[in-house]
């Protein structure tokens, strides 16, 4: 039993992982769990990356910086890293986590107000400190290791991308994929495989969407 929660603790772990770094787009700051808004280990009020995992569209000063291990800083040390644990009930019980946001806009009383929340995450197992990808090496084996493993990461950096040239083929979509696949930094933080983050950038955006007051173009992308 005890091994069960300690696998269960680490799913929700990587569950509210994801929730922190995706439930902040459109000025939505995310207080419980913690939400990023791209933070890092910033000693500044201002984050420095706002594209870091993903395009929040936040204000600079909101977010919360992953947690030391110990009494100093984790620096270029993975280990060093906290990571917020939460026990759930057995499976006699049900389990409940309590999310906190704040919206920086309003949410109706005119015409050019709407919310809609949108509550997205991802999960994989927490696995162990051996699991993450530690290597820079060039094998096969090294690089699905970088380009699956969700992480914080310890550089404050993006992950590198190439976008698609106007009337790209299916060969240069290969070739651009291909080095996109294999540019994929170990030290660099990643929520979602290159190929997921392609497919979402470039799709039709929905249709039926509340605009407000703003004309987008017929063929606007996702």
């Amino acid at each position: 039993r005890r091994e069960a929660m300690r696998h269960l603790a680490g799913m929700l772990v990587l569950i509210l992982l994801a929730i922190l770094l995706s439930l902040c787009n459109g000025d939505i700051n995310l207080h419980n769990p913690r939400g990023s808004n791209n933070r890092l280990n910033e000693a500044t009020a201002d984050r420095k990356n706002n594209n870091r995992l993903f395009d929040s569209q936040n204000n600079n000063k909101g977010g919360y910086n992953i947690g030391d291990r110990f009494d100093t800083a984790f620096k270029n040390t993975y280990k060093k890293q906290y990571s917020m644990q939460y026990y759930g009930s057995d499976k006699s019980a049900s389990s409940k986590l309590m999310l906190e946001w704040t919206n920086q806009h309003g949410c109706g009383g005119n015409d050019k107000l709407n919310c809609n929340i949108v509550i997205q995450y991802m999960c994989m197992n927490n696995g162990t400190d051996d699991d993450f990808p530690w290597s820079s090496k060039s094998t096969d084996e090294e690089i699905y290791k970088r380009v699956m493993f969700m992480r914080d990461g310890i550089k404050q950096n993006s992950q590198g991308y190439t976008e698609p040239a106007k009337g790209e083929s299916d060969a240069d979509y290969i070739k651009r994929m291909t080095k996109n696949y294999k540019a994929v930094n170990k030290d660099r933080g990643l929520q979602e495989t290159v190929w997921w983050y392609d497919s979402c950038r470039y799709r039709e955006a929905n249709g039926g969407l509340f605009t407000a007051d703003q004309n987008l173009a017929e063929d606007e992308v996702g």
